[in-house]
Protein backbone atom coordinates (compact mmCIF):
# COMPACT_ATOMS: atom_id res chain seq x y z
CA UNK A 1 0.00 0.00 0.00
CA UNK A 2 1.39 3.66 -1.27
CA UNK A 3 1.91 6.03 2.02
CA UNK A 4 -1.71 8.00 0.16
CA UNK A 5 -3.13 4.80 0.32
CA UNK A 6 -2.45 4.41 3.56
CA UNK A 7 -3.17 7.47 5.11
CA UNK A 8 -6.72 7.41 3.42
CA UNK A 9 -7.62 4.39 4.93
CA UNK A 10 -6.75 6.02 7.96
CA UNK A 11 -8.80 8.15 7.58
CA UNK A 12 -6.37 10.85 7.93
CA UNK A 13 -6.93 13.17 4.41
CA UNK A 14 -10.06 15.37 5.07
CA UNK A 15 -8.67 17.56 2.12
CA UNK A 16 -5.82 18.00 -0.22
CA UNK A 17 -4.35 20.14 -3.22
CA UNK A 18 -4.62 18.12 -6.58
CA UNK A 19 -5.26 14.88 -5.00
CA UNK A 20 -3.15 13.11 -8.45
CA UNK A 21 0.17 15.48 -8.56
CA UNK A 22 0.49 14.86 -4.62
CA UNK A 23 0.36 11.08 -5.40
CA UNK A 24 2.56 11.30 -7.84
CA UNK A 25 5.18 13.50 -5.83
CA UNK A 26 5.25 10.80 -3.21
CA UNK A 27 5.58 8.07 -5.29
CA UNK A 28 7.81 9.31 -7.26
CA UNK A 29 11.08 10.38 -5.07
CA UNK A 30 11.30 11.62 -1.62
CA UNK A 31 9.37 14.14 -0.29
CA UNK A 32 10.71 16.89 2.02
CA UNK A 33 7.79 18.69 4.15
CA UNK A 34 6.75 20.37 6.97
CA UNK A 35 3.98 20.72 9.84
CA UNK A 36 3.61 23.44 12.50
CA UNK A 37 3.48 23.36 15.98
CA UNK A 38 3.18 27.30 17.98
CA UNK A 39 4.15 26.90 21.81
CA UNK A 40 0.77 28.93 22.85
CA UNK A 41 1.12 26.12 26.15
CA UNK A 42 3.99 24.20 27.77
CA UNK A 43 2.51 21.27 26.35
CA UNK A 44 1.41 19.37 23.17
CA UNK A 45 -2.19 18.04 23.49
CA UNK A 46 -4.38 15.68 21.21
CA UNK A 47 -4.46 17.60 18.19
CA UNK A 48 -0.80 17.90 17.94
CA UNK A 49 -0.23 14.39 18.07
CA UNK A 50 -2.37 13.36 15.23
CA UNK A 51 0.25 15.34 13.14
CA UNK A 52 3.65 14.17 14.77
CA UNK A 53 1.95 10.70 14.39
CA UNK A 54 1.42 11.46 10.96
CA UNK A 55 4.94 12.99 9.94
CA UNK A 56 6.38 9.82 11.38
CA UNK A 57 4.04 7.73 8.62
CA UNK A 58 5.36 9.97 5.82
CA UNK A 59 9.08 9.30 7.67
CA UNK A 60 8.90 6.02 7.38
CA UNK A 61 7.77 6.14 3.65
CA UNK A 62 10.83 7.24 3.07
CA UNK A 63 9.96 11.44 3.35
CA UNK A 64 12.06 13.56 5.27
CA UNK A 65 10.12 15.92 7.59
CA UNK A 66 11.02 19.80 8.49
CA UNK A 67 9.01 19.86 11.93
CA UNK A 68 8.21 23.45 13.14
CA UNK A 69 8.20 25.06 15.89
CA UNK A 70 6.57 28.76 15.76
CA UNK A 71 8.56 30.92 18.26
CA UNK A 72 7.03 33.70 15.81
CA UNK A 73 3.69 32.53 15.21
CA UNK A 74 3.66 31.45 18.56
CA UNK A 75 4.35 34.96 19.54
CA UNK A 76 0.40 35.83 18.30
CA UNK A 77 -1.34 32.46 17.80
CA UNK A 78 -3.77 30.90 15.10
CA UNK A 79 -7.02 33.36 15.38
CA UNK A 80 -9.86 30.81 17.55
CA UNK A 81 -13.62 31.19 16.63
CA UNK A 82 -14.32 31.98 20.50
CA UNK A 83 -11.78 34.67 20.69
CA UNK A 84 -8.68 37.13 21.21
CA UNK A 85 -6.00 34.78 22.17
CA UNK A 86 -3.94 35.99 25.40
CA UNK A 87 -0.54 37.20 24.05
CA UNK A 88 2.20 35.63 25.93
CA UNK A 89 5.63 37.12 26.85
CA UNK A 90 8.82 36.59 24.19
CA UNK A 91 10.63 34.81 27.40
CA UNK A 92 7.27 32.58 28.05
CA UNK A 93 7.19 31.81 24.12
CA UNK A 94 10.85 30.89 23.89
CA UNK A 95 11.00 28.60 26.91
CA UNK A 96 7.48 26.75 25.61
CA UNK A 97 9.92 26.48 22.05
CA UNK A 98 11.84 24.45 24.23
CA UNK A 99 9.45 22.04 25.92
CA UNK A 100 7.50 21.54 22.32
CA UNK A 101 10.97 20.60 20.76
CA UNK A 102 11.71 18.17 23.67
CA UNK A 103 7.88 16.14 23.08
CA UNK A 104 8.45 16.02 19.05
CA UNK A 105 11.98 15.24 18.54
CA UNK A 106 11.44 11.10 20.13
CA UNK A 107 8.49 10.54 17.22
CA UNK A 108 10.69 10.99 14.98
CA UNK A 109 14.60 10.23 13.48
CA UNK A 110 16.84 13.09 12.92
CA UNK A 111 19.59 10.66 11.53
CA UNK A 112 20.52 9.11 8.37
CA UNK A 113 18.95 10.02 4.55
CA UNK A 114 15.71 10.90 5.85
CA UNK A 115 16.47 12.02 8.78
CA UNK A 116 14.73 15.39 10.47
CA UNK A 117 15.51 19.31 10.43
CA UNK A 118 13.97 20.82 13.36
CA UNK A 119 13.01 24.51 12.53
CA UNK A 120 11.96 27.75 14.37
CA UNK A 121 10.09 30.52 12.42
CA UNK A 122 11.75 33.08 14.97
CA UNK A 123 15.26 32.59 13.35
CA UNK A 124 13.73 34.43 9.70
CA UNK A 125 11.19 36.61 11.07
CA UNK A 126 12.24 38.49 14.33
CA UNK A 127 14.96 40.61 11.97
CA UNK A 128 12.31 40.63 8.79
CA UNK A 129 11.17 44.37 8.39
CA UNK A 130 7.38 45.65 8.28
CA UNK A 131 8.03 47.18 4.81
CA UNK A 132 9.82 43.94 3.14
CA UNK A 133 7.42 41.33 4.48
CA UNK A 134 4.60 44.07 3.20
CA UNK A 135 6.09 44.09 0.07
CA UNK A 136 7.26 40.65 -0.51
CA UNK A 137 4.30 38.50 1.40
CA UNK A 138 1.36 41.04 1.58
CA UNK A 139 1.33 41.91 -1.81
CA UNK A 140 -0.06 38.47 -2.64
CA UNK A 141 -3.14 38.37 -0.34
CA UNK A 142 -6.79 39.76 -1.61
CA UNK A 143 -8.11 40.85 1.53
CA UNK A 144 -11.48 39.92 -0.06
CA UNK A 145 -10.26 36.31 -0.30
CA UNK A 146 -8.65 36.56 3.59
CA UNK A 147 -11.95 38.13 4.53
CA UNK A 148 -13.30 34.55 3.46
CA UNK A 149 -11.72 32.50 5.54
CA UNK A 150 -14.41 30.58 8.15
CA UNK A 151 -12.86 31.19 11.18
CA UNK A 152 -12.19 35.15 10.43
CA UNK A 153 -16.26 35.64 8.94
CA UNK A 154 -17.33 34.22 11.96
CA UNK A 155 -15.35 36.66 14.34
CA UNK A 156 -16.17 39.65 11.90
CA UNK A 157 -19.06 40.76 14.08
CA UNK A 158 -17.65 40.93 17.07
CA UNK A 159 -13.88 42.19 15.84
CA UNK A 160 -10.65 40.69 15.20
CA UNK A 161 -7.25 42.29 15.23
CA UNK A 162 -5.19 43.46 12.53
CA UNK A 163 -2.68 40.71 14.69
CA UNK A 164 -4.95 37.77 14.39
CA UNK A 165 -6.02 38.86 10.72
CA UNK A 166 -2.39 38.49 9.34
CA UNK A 167 -1.71 35.13 10.64
CA UNK A 168 -2.58 33.83 7.34
CA UNK A 169 0.76 35.48 6.02
CA UNK A 170 2.93 34.80 8.62
CA UNK A 171 2.22 30.84 8.16
CA UNK A 172 2.79 31.08 4.68
CA UNK A 173 5.76 32.65 4.71
CA UNK A 174 7.04 30.18 6.50
CA UNK A 175 6.33 27.25 3.68
CA UNK A 176 8.00 29.76 1.15
CA UNK A 177 11.06 30.02 3.59
CA UNK A 178 11.01 26.17 3.44
CA UNK A 179 10.66 26.18 -0.42
CA UNK A 180 13.16 28.21 -0.66
CA UNK A 181 15.25 27.12 1.92
CA UNK A 182 15.61 23.58 2.35
CA UNK A 183 13.57 22.24 -0.82
CA UNK A 184 10.26 21.51 0.92
CA UNK A 185 7.56 20.74 -1.19
CA UNK A 186 4.61 19.71 1.07
CA UNK A 187 2.56 20.98 4.24
CA UNK A 188 -0.01 19.38 6.23
CA UNK A 189 -1.65 20.07 9.19
CA UNK A 190 -5.11 19.94 10.86
CA UNK A 191 -8.74 20.89 9.04
CA UNK A 192 -8.81 24.24 10.83
CA UNK A 193 -5.66 25.37 9.26
CA UNK A 194 -6.62 24.25 5.87
CA UNK A 195 -6.47 28.16 4.96
CA UNK A 196 -3.47 28.42 6.10
CA UNK A 197 -1.81 25.68 4.23
CA UNK A 198 -3.42 26.68 0.81
CA UNK A 199 -2.28 30.08 1.02
CA UNK A 200 1.52 28.68 1.38
CA UNK A 201 1.05 26.62 -1.79
CA UNK A 202 -0.84 30.04 -3.41
CA UNK A 203 2.22 32.23 -1.81
CA UNK A 204 4.90 29.82 -3.55
CA UNK A 205 3.34 30.07 -6.86
CA UNK A 206 2.65 33.72 -6.93
CA UNK A 207 6.35 34.18 -5.56
CA UNK A 208 8.26 31.98 -7.64
CA UNK A 209 6.06 30.46 -9.80
CA UNK A 210 6.90 26.71 -7.83
CA UNK A 211 4.26 23.92 -7.31
CA UNK A 212 3.61 22.59 -3.40
CA UNK A 213 1.35 20.42 -2.39
CA UNK A 214 -0.91 20.78 0.71
CA UNK A 215 -3.56 18.07 3.02
CA UNK A 216 -5.04 17.93 6.13
CA UNK A 217 -6.68 15.57 8.78
CA UNK A 218 -9.43 15.88 9.88
CA UNK A 219 -10.56 16.95 12.93
CA UNK A 220 -11.07 14.05 15.33
CA UNK A 221 -14.69 13.98 17.15
CA UNK A 222 -16.57 11.79 19.71
CA UNK A 223 -19.71 9.73 18.37
CA UNK A 224 -21.69 12.67 19.23
CA UNK A 225 -19.51 15.61 17.15
CA UNK A 226 -18.17 17.10 20.22
CA UNK A 227 -14.27 17.58 20.18
CA UNK A 228 -11.67 14.89 21.55
CA UNK A 229 -9.22 16.16 23.50
CA UNK A 230 -10.39 18.27 26.34
CA UNK A 231 -11.05 16.39 29.70
CA UNK A 232 -13.06 17.90 32.63
CA UNK A 233 -9.48 19.05 33.52
CA UNK A 234 -9.03 20.69 30.07
CA UNK A 235 -7.03 19.23 27.36
CA UNK A 236 -5.51 16.07 26.69
CA UNK A 237 -1.92 16.95 27.28
CA UNK A 238 1.08 15.10 26.77
CA UNK A 239 3.19 16.65 29.27
CA UNK A 240 3.11 13.67 32.52
CA UNK A 241 3.04 16.42 34.63
CA UNK A 242 0.41 18.19 33.13
CA UNK A 243 -2.00 15.30 32.37
CA UNK A 244 -0.40 11.72 34.61
CA UNK A 245 0.39 8.54 32.27
CA UNK A 246 -2.48 6.79 34.34
CA UNK A 247 -5.08 9.30 33.35
CA UNK A 248 -3.63 9.49 29.61
CA UNK A 249 -4.29 5.67 29.32
CA UNK A 250 -7.56 5.52 30.70
CA UNK A 251 -8.43 7.72 28.36
CA UNK A 252 -7.91 5.72 25.83
CA UNK A 253 -9.10 2.77 27.70
CA UNK A 254 -12.57 4.62 28.12
CA UNK A 255 -13.28 4.99 23.89
CA UNK A 256 -16.26 4.54 23.10
CA UNK A 257 -17.40 1.26 20.76
CA UNK A 258 -18.47 3.67 17.90
CA UNK A 259 -15.05 5.29 17.73
CA UNK A 260 -12.46 2.96 18.82
CA UNK A 261 -11.71 1.53 15.08
CA UNK A 262 -11.16 5.31 13.90
CA UNK A 263 -8.73 6.02 16.89
CA UNK A 264 -6.50 2.97 16.12
CA UNK A 265 -6.38 4.18 12.91
CA UNK A 266 -5.22 7.27 13.38
CA UNK A 267 -2.95 6.89 16.58
CA UNK A 268 -1.21 3.49 16.44
CA UNK A 269 1.14 2.05 13.91
CA UNK A 270 -0.86 -1.50 13.88
CA UNK A 271 -1.35 -3.03 10.77
CA UNK A 272 -4.65 -3.32 8.92
CA UNK A 273 -4.70 -6.77 9.49
CA UNK A 274 -5.08 -6.33 12.68
CA UNK A 275 -7.02 -3.39 13.31
CA UNK A 276 -9.88 -5.09 11.38
CA UNK A 277 -9.52 -7.87 13.40
CA UNK A 278 -10.11 -5.91 16.57
CA UNK A 279 -12.70 -3.92 14.84
CA UNK A 280 -14.34 -7.91 14.60
CA UNK A 281 -13.93 -7.87 18.06
CA UNK A 282 -15.48 -4.87 19.24
CA UNK A 283 -18.86 -5.79 16.98
CA UNK A 284 -18.85 -9.45 18.00
CA UNK A 285 -17.91 -9.16 21.75
CA UNK A 286 -17.86 -5.59 22.70
CA UNK A 287 -17.27 -6.20 26.49
CA UNK A 288 -14.05 -7.63 26.21
CA UNK A 289 -13.19 -4.16 24.94
CA UNK A 290 -10.03 -5.73 23.51
CA UNK A 291 -9.55 -2.60 21.19
CA UNK A 292 -10.09 -0.69 24.15
CA UNK A 293 -7.16 -2.23 25.56
CA UNK A 294 -5.21 -2.33 22.36
CA UNK A 295 -5.41 1.28 21.86
CA UNK A 296 -4.68 2.41 25.52
CA UNK A 297 -1.49 0.48 25.45
CA UNK A 298 -0.20 1.85 21.82
CA UNK A 299 -0.81 4.92 22.42
CA UNK A 300 0.43 5.07 25.97
CA UNK A 301 3.61 3.21 25.05
CA UNK A 302 4.40 5.75 22.06
CA UNK A 303 3.84 9.32 23.99
CA UNK A 304 5.20 7.62 27.90
CA UNK A 305 7.19 4.25 27.16
CA UNK A 306 6.44 0.85 27.25
CA UNK A 307 7.70 1.04 30.84
CA UNK A 308 5.28 3.57 32.33
CA UNK A 309 2.22 1.35 30.17
CA UNK A 310 3.59 -1.53 32.48
CA UNK A 311 3.41 0.47 35.75
CA UNK A 312 -0.07 1.52 34.47
CA UNK A 313 -1.52 -1.83 33.86
CA UNK A 314 0.20 -3.15 36.86
CA UNK A 315 -1.80 -0.34 38.72
CA UNK A 316 -5.17 -1.23 37.01
CA UNK A 317 -5.34 -4.71 38.31
CA UNK A 318 -3.16 -3.85 41.25
CA UNK A 319 -6.46 -1.92 42.43
CA UNK A 320 -8.95 -4.07 41.62
CA UNK A 321 -6.87 -7.55 43.58
CA UNK A 322 -5.18 -8.53 40.61
CA UNK A 323 -1.41 -7.51 42.62
CA UNK A 324 0.14 -6.31 45.38
CA UNK A 325 -1.03 -2.84 46.19
CA UNK A 326 2.57 -2.64 47.41
CA UNK A 327 4.16 -2.94 44.78
CA UNK A 328 3.53 -0.06 42.81
CA UNK A 329 5.01 3.46 42.71
CA UNK A 330 3.86 5.94 44.71
CA UNK A 331 3.55 7.86 41.91
CA UNK A 332 1.28 5.92 39.90
CA UNK A 333 -0.61 4.94 42.78
CA UNK A 334 -1.88 8.26 43.66
CA UNK A 335 -2.45 9.13 39.90
CA UNK A 336 -4.84 6.26 39.77
CA UNK A 337 -6.30 6.98 42.67
CA UNK A 338 -7.02 10.78 41.69
CA UNK A 339 -8.55 9.82 38.70
CA UNK A 340 -10.68 7.02 40.54
CA UNK A 341 -11.68 9.38 43.28
CA UNK A 342 -9.55 10.38 46.17
CA UNK A 343 -10.71 12.70 49.37
CA UNK A 344 -7.90 13.82 51.39
CA UNK A 345 -7.93 13.79 54.91
CA UNK A 346 -5.99 15.23 58.05
CA UNK A 347 -3.94 12.97 59.68
CA UNK A 348 -3.81 15.26 62.64
CA UNK A 349 -7.26 14.05 63.03
CA UNK A 350 -6.45 10.37 63.28
CA UNK A 351 -7.83 7.47 60.41
CA UNK A 352 -11.59 7.36 61.07
CA UNK A 353 -12.80 3.88 61.17
CA UNK A 354 -13.49 1.82 58.08
CA UNK A 355 -17.45 3.44 58.56
CA UNK A 356 -16.19 6.68 58.56
CA UNK A 357 -13.68 6.25 55.72
CA UNK A 358 -16.49 4.94 53.29
CA UNK A 359 -18.81 8.26 54.29
CA UNK A 360 -15.75 10.16 53.55
CA UNK A 361 -14.69 8.61 50.12
CA UNK A 362 -17.97 8.94 48.87
CA UNK A 363 -18.73 4.95 48.88
CA UNK A 364 -21.96 5.46 51.06
CA UNK A 365 -24.03 7.96 51.70
CA UNK A 366 -24.49 7.67 55.77
CA UNK A 367 -22.96 5.46 58.33
CA UNK A 368 -25.92 2.86 58.10
CA UNK A 369 -25.30 2.54 54.44
CA UNK A 370 -21.87 1.83 55.40
CA UNK A 371 -22.53 -0.75 58.05
CA UNK A 372 -24.89 -2.50 55.52
CA UNK A 373 -21.91 -2.56 52.63
CA UNK A 374 -19.72 -4.15 55.40
CA UNK A 375 -22.18 -6.74 56.72
CA UNK A 376 -23.07 -7.81 53.15
CA UNK A 377 -19.51 -8.69 52.60
CA UNK A 378 -18.76 -5.49 49.94
CA UNK A 379 -16.46 -3.31 51.89
CA UNK A 380 -12.61 -3.58 51.20
CA UNK A 381 -9.46 -1.98 52.40
CA UNK A 382 -6.33 -2.10 50.51
CA UNK A 383 -8.11 -5.08 48.54
CA UNK A 384 -9.14 -7.12 51.95
CA UNK A 385 -12.54 -7.64 52.64
CA UNK A 386 -13.71 -5.77 56.04
CA UNK A 387 -16.14 -7.48 58.03
CA UNK A 388 -15.71 -5.45 61.51
CA UNK A 389 -17.40 -2.03 61.34
CA UNK A 390 -15.42 -0.88 64.08
CA UNK A 391 -12.18 -1.67 62.21
CA UNK A 392 -10.13 1.56 62.45
CA UNK A 393 -6.54 1.12 60.32
CA UNK A 394 -3.04 1.65 61.54
CA UNK A 395 -0.26 3.85 60.02
CA UNK A 396 1.18 -0.39 58.33
CA UNK A 397 -2.19 0.00 56.46
CA UNK A 398 -0.61 3.24 54.55
CA UNK A 399 0.04 2.03 51.19
CA UNK A 400 3.36 4.33 50.03
CA UNK A 401 3.08 6.19 53.40
CA UNK A 402 -0.10 7.89 53.01
CA UNK A 403 -2.97 6.18 50.85
CA UNK A 404 -5.96 3.97 51.67
CA UNK A 405 -7.82 2.22 48.92
CA UNK A 406 -11.10 1.43 49.10
CA UNK A 407 -13.56 -0.49 47.34
CA UNK A 408 -17.16 -1.39 47.57
CA UNK A 409 -18.39 -4.32 45.60
CA UNK A 410 -15.71 -5.45 42.70
CA UNK A 411 -15.83 -2.04 40.96
CA UNK A 412 -16.75 1.02 42.83
CA UNK A 413 -13.46 2.70 43.75
CA UNK A 414 -11.88 5.16 45.83
CA UNK A 415 -8.73 6.77 47.54
CA UNK A 416 -7.79 8.16 50.86
CA UNK A 417 -4.62 10.39 51.18
CA UNK A 418 -3.57 10.82 54.74
CA UNK A 419 -1.63 14.25 54.65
Amino acid sequence: MSILDDLEWRGLVAHSTDRDALREALESGSVRFYVGFDPTAPSLHLGNLVQIITARRLQLAGHRPYPLVGGATGMIGDPKESGERSLNSLDTVKAWVEKVRTQIEPFLDFDGPHGATMVNNYDWTASLSTIDFLRDVGKHFPVNRMLARDVVRSRLDDGISYTEFSYVLLQSMDFLQLFRDHGVTLQFGGSDQWGNLTGGVELIRRSDGGRAHAFATPLVTRADGTKYGKTEGGALWLDPEMMSPYAFYQFWLNAEDAKVGELLRIFTFLSREQIEELDEQTAEKPFLRAAQKALAAEVTTLVHGGRETARIQAASAALFGGGDLHELSTPTLAAALREAGAVRLSRADGIPDIVGLLVAAGLAKSNGEARRTIKEGGAYLNNERVEDPEHVPGEADLVGGSWLVLRRGKKTLAGVELV
